[in-house]
C-alpha cells in the first residue's frame, strides 16, 4: 500500500476530512487545434515523477482510501463477496483448451487462492493436476498468470507471468510431464504466443523494454521465431517494418505471426484495435527463412473481423455492405476475397459474434445474438450451405464456442445469463445432444431466486431505440425511491452481454436496480451500432445512456438523485461526457481506470495503437471528435457535479494514470456541488487485469458502497458527516 500511509494515524471519517484535500499543483499549456486553442490547466500532471505530483496523487489516494473505508456496510459487502466465493471454485473466464491428446488446460482458483492456478488433466475423466502455482513461484512475490497456450500435442505448455497488474512481463515454458521448466525465459512477453505444428518452437511479439509508462516500447515492434532450449538472445525476427519495409507497416501495429496447420499457411497479422483485420499469408515452410513472400490476405477495407480454417478453407466474417455481418469462404489454395463466396447471409434481426467462430470436422458452428442479450447457436454441415440452428439446453444470454481442432468433431459452450451461472456443455453433431461437462464447482445461490431480468427498448435522443438491460428484486416498488447502477461501455464494438458476477448482484439486494444499456460503440446490434458510436459518433454513445437514465426515472424505476453510473477504461468516456453534459441526473458517477482526456491520447504509450477507435489530433474532423469526447476538457468551474470516485492503476499499460489524474484535479476544482471527489490511484495495480482475489472485493466494495452512500442509501450513510 502507499508509503503515504504509513504517516498518517488510522482517523476516521471525521478527522480525515478535517485535513481536507491538496489542490493539485498547476502548470497551464496551451494547444491549437486547427486553429482552436485549447488551455490545459494541469498538463504538469503528465509528468508521474515529478515529486508534486507524485505528493499530490498519493495524498488523493491516502484520503479517497481513508473515507472509503469509513462508509459503512464497506465491509459487509466485502464480507458478502467473501461468502460467495466460498461456495465453489471456478475455472477462471473461458479460456479451458483441449490438446490432439485430449488434454485439458485451464486455470482454476479455489476459494483459498489470490490468484488462479494453471491445472492440466488426461480427459475430461482424468484427476485434476496442479501444473504452476504463481503464488509460491518466488517466495515474496506475488505474480499473474496473463495468459497460457498449450503445444498442440499437449506435451508443453507456455504462459506469461506479470507483477502488480503490468501486463508486460516474462514468457515461460514447462513440460507438462515432468513439470520442469525449460531453462530459457522470455523477456517483455506481451500478447501471448503461437505455436508451429512442430510443438517444438513458436512465435512472440515482445514489447521494446518493460516500462509501461515508456512511448517507445510499443513502437516498431517485431514478431519472432523461438525454438525450445535456445537463448531469446538467438531468436530471430519474421515479421516486421524493419524486415519488410516494402509492406508499409506502421509504427503503432503490432506484427503478429504464425502457421496454420490446416491450411498449411503461414500468416502474418498486423494488429491495433481495428476491428478490420490486416493479414498475409505465405506458405508455411517460408516462415522458418529469410525474405518471406508476403502476399496480401486481408485488407482493412475489406472489412474482415475474423477468419477460421478448416483443410479446405478459409471462413471469414465480414461487415461490408452487411452491418450484422455475413460469413464468407474461399478456398484455402487460392485465396482471393474478390472471388471468396457468402456462406452465412446477413440476419436481419440477429448479428453475428465474429469471435465465435469454431470449425471442427463435421462444419462450421457460429453464434448470432438478438440485441446482444439473446444468444443462438448455428451451424453449416461439411458439404454444405443450408444453415442449421441448433436448439441449446437453456436459455442463453451469452454463449461461447471452444473446438479441439478441425480434424475433431469436440465443441464445447460456455452459457451465461443475467441471474444464472455458467455453465459448460459438451456438444455431440452425431447425437444432437449436450451434455454437462462442468470444470468448477457447483454453487447455489438463494439470495438471487427472487431476481428478475427486464430486457427494454428506449428511444435515445435521435429516435433510435438502445436496448436496455434491467434486474431487481421482483416487487421492488415502482415509486422512484429505489437506486439505480447503470454499468456500461460502449466501444471497440464489444458487447455488454449477460454475464453473472454475484458481487454486482448485491446492488440489487440492498433495494437497487441493476441496469446495462446496450449504448452505441457497442457490438450489440452488429457493426453498425459500433460504427454509430466511433470517432465522429461518438456522442451516440453517453446520449444513449443519458436517454436511458431518463427512462428509469420517466417510468419511475429510480429517481433524480438515486442514479450511479460506472465504466471502466474506454467507459470512461461514456461515464465522463455523461456526468459532464446532464450533471443533475446522477447522483454518482465511478469512472474505473478511465480515457478522460481523449484528445491527448496519442501521448500515452497505448495511446497510438488506439488511433483507429477513436480517431487522430492530426486530421480535422477526428480532432474535433476527440475534443467531444473529452470530459476533462468539458468541465466548467461552478458547476454542481455529482460526487465522484475516479481511480487509476499506476502500473497500468492500457490507461496511462495521468488521465484519471488531470480530470478529478479539474474536477475538484470546478465543482461547486459540495459532494465528494475522490481520486484513488493504486500503486500496487494497472487496469484491473491481475488483481488478487482481495483486491477484486475492495474494488468492487468500493464502488457500491461509494453508489449506495450518494444516492441515499440508509445503510451506508456516515454519521451526519459530509466530505467535501
Amino acid at each position: 500500500m502507499l508509503k503515504l500511509l504509513c504517516f498518517l494515524p488510522a482517523l476516521g471519517l471525521a478527522a480525515t476530512a478535517a485535513l481536507g484535500q491538496p489542490t493539485a499543483p498547476s502548470v497551464p499549456a496551451t494547444d491549437t487545434y486547427f486553429g482552436v486553442k485549447v488551455t490545459d490547466p494541469y498538463r504538469n500532471l503528465e509528468n508521474l515523477t515529478d515529486p508534486a505530483v507524485q505528493t499530490w496523487m498519493k495524498t488523493q489516494a491516502a484520503y479517497a482510501r481513508q473515507t472509503l473505508d469509513a462508509i459503512p456496510g464497506r465491509q459487509g459487502l466485502i464480507d458478502k463477496m467473501k461468502e460467495f466465493d466460498a461456495r465453489k471454485a471456478s475455472v477462471v473466464g473461458r479460456n479451458v483448451f483441449v490438446a490432439d491428446n485430449d488434454r485439458y488446460f485451464y486455470l482454476k482458483a479455489r476459494p483459498q487462492d489470490e490468484q488462479p492456478k494453471l491445472y492440466y488433466r488426461d480427459g475430461y475423466q482424468g484427476s485434476e493436476k496442479l501444473l504452476f502455482d504463481p503464488e509460491a513461484f518466488v517466495p515474496g512475490k506475488v505474480y499473474t498468470i496473463n495468459e497460457f497456450a498449450p503445444a498442440y500435442d499437449g506435451n508443453k505448455v507456455s504462459f506469461s507471468l506479470s507483477e502488480k497488474g503490468s501486463e508486460i512481463g516474462q514468457e515461460l515454458i514447462l513440460e507438462v510431464k515432468a513439470q520442469k521448466l525449460y531453462p530459457e525465459r522470455l523477456n517483455r512477453s506481451w500478447g501471448g504466443i503461437q505455436w508451429l505444428p512442430d510443438n517444438q518452437s513458436f512465435t512472440y511479439t515482445p514489447l521494446n523494454s518493460t516500462d509501461e509508462k515508456d512511448p517507445a516500447a510499443r513502437l516498431n515492434t517485431q514478431a519472432y521465431l523461438h525454438r525450445l532450449g535456445t537463448p531469446q538472445s538467438q531468436d530471430q525476427p519474421v515479421f516486421s517494418a524493419r524486415l519488410y519495409p516494402k509492406l508499409q507497416i506502421k509504427p503503432a501495429e503490432y506484427p503478429y505471426a504464425g502457421i496454420d496447420r490446416d491450411t498449411k499457411l503461414a500468416y502474418g497479422l498486423l494488429y491495433t484495435v481495428d476491428r478490420y483485420l490486416y493479414v498475409y499469408y505465405a506458405p508455411a515452410v517460408a516462415l522458418t527463412k529469410p525474405n518471406i513472400p508476403w502476399q496480401p490476405l486481408f485488407k482493412p477495407e475489406q472489412e474482415v473481423t475474423n477468419f477460421v480454417t478448416d483443410e479446405q478453407y478459409i471462413y471469414f466474417t465480414t461487415s461490408k455492405n452487411t452491418p450484422r455481418e455475413k460469413i464468407m469462404r474461399m478456398p484455402a489454395a487460392r485465396p482471393n476475397v474478390a472471388t471468396a463466396e457468402v456462406l452465412v447471409p446477413e440476419s436481419p434481426n440477429e448479428a453475428i459474434n465474429d469471435n465465435e467462430l469454431k470449425t471442427t470436422k463435421d462444419g462450421l458452428y457460429f453464434v448470432r445474438t438478438r440485441n446482444g442479450v439473446e444468444a443462438k447457436l448455428y451451424f453449416v454441415a461439411r458439404g454444405s450451405k443450408t444453415v442449421q440452428e441448433i436448439k441449446l439446453p437453456q436459455p442463453v444470454g451469452t454463449l461461447s464456442l471452444q473446438n479441439k481442432n478441425a480434424q475433431s468433431p469436440d465443441l464445447w459452450i460456455n452459457a451465461v445469463g443475467w441471474i444464472t451461472d455458467r455453465t459448460r456443455y459438451r456438444y455431440s453433431a452425431a447425437a444432437r445432444q449436450f451434455t454437462p461437462e462442468p470444470l468448477s464447482s457447483e454453487a447455489q445461490y438463494p439470495e438471487f431466486a427472487d431476481l428478475t431480468v427486464e430486457e427494454v427498448m428506449v428511444p435515445s435522443h435521435d429516435g433510435v431505440q438502445v436496448p436496455l438491460s434491467l434486474i431487481y428484486r421482483k416487487g421492488m416498488p415502482r415509486n422512484g425511491s429505489a437506486p439505480a447502477l447503470m454499468v456500461g461501455y460502449g466501444a471497440y464494438s464489444k458487447s455488454t452481454g449477460p454475464f453473472f458476477y454475484p458481487p454486482y448482484l448485491l446492488w440489487t439486494q440492498q433495494g437497487g436496480v441493476l441496469a446495462v444499456p446496450h449504448v452505441r460503440g457497442g457490438g450489440e446490434l452488429g457493426e453498425e451500432w459500433h460504427k454509430a458510436g466511433h470517432k465522429t459518433t461518438k456522442p451516440n454513445t453517453w446520449k444513449d445512456l443519458i436517454a436511458c437514465a431518463d427512462y428509469l426515472v420517466k417510468q419511475q424505476y429510480t429517481g433524480l438523485g438515486k442514479i450511479a453510473i460506472n465504466g471502466g477504461s474506454a467507459g470512461g468516456i461514456l461515464i465522463g461526457r455523461a456526468m459532464t453534459e446532464r450533471p443533475d441526473l446522477f447522483a454518482a458517477a465511478i469512472p474505473e481506470v478511465g480515457c478522460l482526456n481523449a484528445v491527448r491520447m496519442e501521448n500515452s504509450p497505448n495511446g497510438p495503437a488506439n488511433v483507429p477507435e477513436f480517431g487522430t489530433v492530426q486530421k480535422e474532423d477526428e480532432c474535433k471528435a476527440l475534443l467531444e469526447m473529452d470530459a476533462y476538457h468539458h468541465l466548467v468551474p461552478g458547476t454542481k457535479y455529482p460526487a465522484t470516485l475516479v481511480t487509476a492503476g499506476m502500473n497500468d499499460p492500457r490507461v496511462i494514470a495521468w488521465q484519471p489524474a488531470k480530470f478529478a484535479a479539474r474536477l475538484q476544482a470546478s465543482t461547486s456541488s459540495g459532494k465528494p471527489v475522490l481520486l484513488f490511484t493504486d500503486y500496487e495495480a494497472g487496469h484491473g487485469i491481475g488483481d488478487s482475489k482481495q483486491k477484486q472485493f475492495e474494488t468492487m466494495a468500493d464502488l457500491l458502497a461509494f453508489g449506495l452512500w450518494q444516492t441515499g442509501h440508509s445503510g451506508f450513510q456516515p454519521n451526519k458527516i459530509a466530505v467535501k
